[in-house]
């Protein structure tokens, strides 16, 4: 783990060297203050002697401006390395994300992949820009402050290893509880993030569902939770400073102690006991900053579990050596297909074998979880069949580079996704090099003529996912959008939903004029959107139970029948109990 985060340091190496040596050089610069000191006490002020005072006192204030010229210097080369680091891992993690595939976004979830490359990254960042200075200020600290105590009076430095084995044992018990405690507390902001985000993404559906209390109640629930572990880690970590100040104060008292019996026998000085007074305090507290590093590692530790899982994962689909760049034709072939969202749990295909002709119109029908959807993605390899073969233009997809395939399959979703900026930027998702007019020519194909009539035309800004539309007019747009890519194959998955039945027709007879050599799929619940298709495919529980026109599905009986007389009689499907 620890390897594969420091890989991304990258640019900020030189940086991530020099903050230790900053912050050597500043630690010497204070070490070197309370010796200052002692001799300022000794042959200064005890001796009477003013010239001594402004000699070892303008030597101090050198001192101290140089140690602080260091110290500005380690903050400014930790801050740039350790922010740096946390832009390359954010950086990479994103890039990693976009070779994922869905059943990896799956595996992680969208609201841990968020946690990630957020929460854990910046608790990466902090404890890197820790390390570069505490890690190296602290026990640099100790060890100077015990050789500059030795070098004052060895028999009073003891006091100060007995210090430093009481507070180093009570340390390690802290720090081991509070461990465990962080680790669950990341998962938990998981949670966390899930619910913030269903919360503002459903944020129309739950106030039109008057779910408010019941969205509120959730997320208090989740923080709770994140409340009491935090609680009972930093109760853990509060017993911290009462030992730091339990040991201080007991070595002050027992180094006061020997310490006026050996100036009263004349083998130290006044200066020299103040000096090991302020040894103390450097060596004590460091090891309070020690303690401090141990709890914010642990907190890191978790965290960088995490984001090495993201990175090291290596995704479950991935390109052959040498993959084919270009799809030849739109002609699909499911050959015995078989497949399920997890390894043993319920098939969400089953047998399929179906024949598609470049250029051919075939319609989809079935009930929800009959498999339609998933049948698509197995198309444009957003998943891979688990048995079987999927071919398109007579090669398995899995022959193809994700550029071919993704870029010959177009798909346009029921709750397509689209972005902050203008409509002709979303369009431009689609190619985009293309023109104006091309654009507007797409927007023709799709029925969105809306686009004429909007403020600002092709330059009108959309509100993040499109708020400021109709979900029609989001729909056409997303068709528009896929039909700038001249697919050769356009899967249409229910994307009509939202649209009129008017509209919906013009758009169906415009692609059999305009794109007749497309392979077009329009997965949909009325059958009046898919009648005229060259062959309709009706699915039921993950099996193809029905391939034929729509006259010979009429004819045939069957679930197709039902559904035709229910929506021609005025009702509604009810698929799942066909």
């Amino acid at each position: 783990m620890l390897r594969t985060i420091l890989a991304y340091v990258g640019q900020f190496k030189r940086s991530a060297l020099m903050a230790p040596l900053w912050t050597a050089l500043e630690v010497l610069m204070g070490v070197l203050i309370p010796y200052v000191t002692a001799s300022l006490i000794d042959k200064g002020l005890m001796a009477g002697n003013i010239d001594a005072v402004w000699k070892y006192g303008a030597i101090m204030v050198g001192i101290a401006a140089v140690s602080l010229f260091f110290g500005i210097m380690s903050g400014r080369e930790s801050a740039r390395s350790s922010a740096g680091l946390a832009m390359n891992l954010r950086g990479a993690m994103f890039d990693k994300i976009q070779t994922f595939g869905f059943a990896d976004i799956d595996k992680f979830s969208t609201a841990g992949l968020v946690t990630r490359m957020t929460t854990d990254v910046a608790n990466i960042q902090n404890a890197f820009q820790m390390l570069l200075r505490i890690s190296v200020r602290a026990p640099l600290n100790v060890l100077a402050g015990m050789f500059m105590s030795l070098f004052i009076n060895l028999r009073l430095s003891l006091v100060f290893v007995g210090a430093m084995a009481f507070l180093a044992i009570a340390l390690y018990f802290i720090v081991s509880r509070s461990m465990k405690i962080f680790t669950e507390l990341m998962h938990k902001y998981d949670d966390l993030n899930n619910v913030v985000r269903e919360g503002a993404a459903g944020i129309r559906v739950i106030k039109s569902f008057v779910r408010e209390k019941h969205e509120g109640l959730r997320f208090r629930a989740a923080a709770e939770v994140i409340y009491r572990l935090n609680v009972a880690a930093e109760t853990i970590i509060s017993f911290n400073q009462p030992v730091m100040n339990i040991v201080t104060y007991a070595s002050m008292i027992v180094l006061s102690w020997f310490g006026a019996k050996f100036i009263v026998g004349g083998s130290l000085t006044t200066g020299q006991l103040t000096s090991l007074f302020t040894y103390q305090m450097q060596i004590l507290s460091s090891l309070m900053m020690l303690s401090m590093i141990f709890v914010m590692l642990t907190q890191s530790v978790a965290s960088g579990r995490r984001i090495a899982e993201v990175l090291e994962h290596e995704p479950c689909m991935k390109e052959p050596e040498n993959p084919l760049t270009e799809v030849p034709s739109g002609s699909i072939d499911f050959e015995d297909v078989s497949f399920s969202y997890a390894d043993g749990g319920n098939p969400a295909l089953m047998d399929i074998d179906l024949h598609i002709s470049a250029g051919e119109r075939i319609g989809i029908i079935g009930g929800t979880g009959s498999g339609k959807s998933t049948l698509v993605n197995l198309i444009s390899r957003l998943y891979d069949a688990g048995s079987g073969v999927v071919k398109v233009g007579g090669h398995d997809v899995k022959e193809y580079s994700f550029d071919a395939i993704r870029g010959a399959v177009g798909v346009v979703l029921q709750n397509n996704t689209l972005f902050s900026g203008t409509v002709l930027e979303n369009l431009r998702w689609g190619d985009p090099e293309a023109t104006e007019q091309q654009c507007l020519e797409a927007c023709e194909l799709a029925a969105a003529d809306f686009v004429g009539e909007l403020p600002q035309g092709l330059g009108t800004i959309i509100d993040q996912g499109g708020a400021n539309l109709s979900g029609g007019q989001r729909q056409r747009l997303c068709i528009a959008r896929a039909l700038l890519r001249h697919p050769k194959v356009l899967v249409l998955d229910d994307s009509t939903s939202a649209v009129d039945t008017a509209t919906d027709e013009r758009i169906r007879r415009t692609f059999a004029s305009r794109i007749p050599e497309t392979t077009l799929l329009i997965i949909s619940q009325r059958i009046l959107s898919i009648k005229d298709a060259d062959r309709i495919v009706v699915m039921d529980d993950g099996k193809i139970c029905g391939v034929g026109t729509h006259e010979q599905l009429l004819a045939g009986g069957g679930i197709y029948k039902e559904i035709y007389d229910m929506q021609t009689s005025g009702g509604e499907a009810d698929f799942d109990n066909l």
